[in-house]
C-alpha cells in the first residue's frame, strides 16, 4: 500500500482541481465518468464484473452514465472525497494485496487522463521508488497488455533495463520513463513520450495498434 494510498490521494485532487465536466482521454467520458467509474469499480460487484467480462460491458456503461449525470458540482465534490476515503473495511478492494495490485496503475493512469487531456501539460517529477514501482507492476502486465499486437515488443528505460514483453521474428523497442512506458502499454499512445526503434513497417503496425487491458 506504500504507492496507492498516495496516488488515490492525488488523483482525488486532480478531480477536484479539473471539476465535473473537464475532458480525459478517455474516449466519451468527461471527469465526472471517470469518477463514476472509480467509485462504482470499487462499490458495485457488478459493474467490477462488467469491466472484466465483455458480455456485460454495456450494463457497466450504463451504470456510469445514470450515476455521471447526477454529478453536478456539489454531488461531485462529495463523491469525490467518498473516493478520497477508499472502499469500506468490508470490501475486497480494501485487502492490501489487492489494492497494490489492481490500483497502482489504475490511478497512475487515471491521473494523467486528466493532466494530460488539456493543452498544457508536463510529465510529473516523480519519486524514483514510485517510479520502479510502477516499472515493476508494467513488467507483471506487459504481455497482457500488448497481446494484440503481431510483434517482438522490447521495454527499454533510459538507465538501461529492458523488458522483452513479446517475442517475435519483427520487433520493436519502445524506449522512455517507466510512466511513459506505462501510459504506452495502456493505450495513451499519443500522449506518451516515448520514442521507438525497428523497422518502419513494424513501427507503423505498432502505432495503429489498439493497446491496453
Amino acid at each position: 500500500m506504500r504507492f496507492v494510498a498516495p496516488s488515490r490521494e492525488f488523483l482525488a485532487e486532480t478531480l477536484l482541481a479539473a471539476g465535473p465536466d473537464a475532458p480525459t482521454l478517455c474516449e466519451g467520458w468527461k471527469t465526472r465518468h471517470l469518477l463514476a467509474h472509480l467509485h462504482l469499480r470499487e462499490n458495485s460487484p457488478r459493474v467490477a464484473l462488467g469491466l472484466a467480462v465483455k458480455a456485460l460491458a454495456p450494463a457497466t456503461d450504463q451504470a456510469i452514465e445514470e450515476l455521471a449525470s447526477t454529478l453536478d458540482d456539489g454531488p461531485y465534490v462529495k463523491l469525490v472525497e467518498q473516493f478520497r476515503a477508499g472502499p469500506s473495511r468490508f470490501s475486497p478492494w480494501g485487502i492490501p494485496a489487492v489494492a497494490e495490485l489492481a490500483n497502482l496503475a489504475e490511478y497512475f493512469v487515471h491521473a494523467e487522463d486528466i493532466r494530460r487531456a488539456g493543452d498544457r501539460w508536463a510529465p510529473r517529477a516523480l519519486d524514483d521508488s514510485y517510479a520502479e514501482a510502477l516499472w515493476a507492476d508494467l513488467v507483471k502486465r506487459a504481455a497482457l497488455l500488448y497481446r494484440g499486437v503481431d510483434l517482438g515488443i522490447v521495454l527499454v528505460r533510459p538507465n538501461g533495463p529492458r523488458h522483452v514483453a513479446r517475442r517475435a521474428p519483427d520487433s520493436v523497442a519502445i524506449l522512455g520513463d517507466p510512466a511513459e512506458l506505462m501510459l504506452h502499454a495502456y493505450g495513451r499512445a499519443s500522449h506518451a513520450l516515448v520514442s521507438f526503434e525497428g523497422q518502419p513497417d513494424a513501427v507503423a503496425l505498432l502505432r495503429s495498434a489498439t493497446l491496453g487491458a
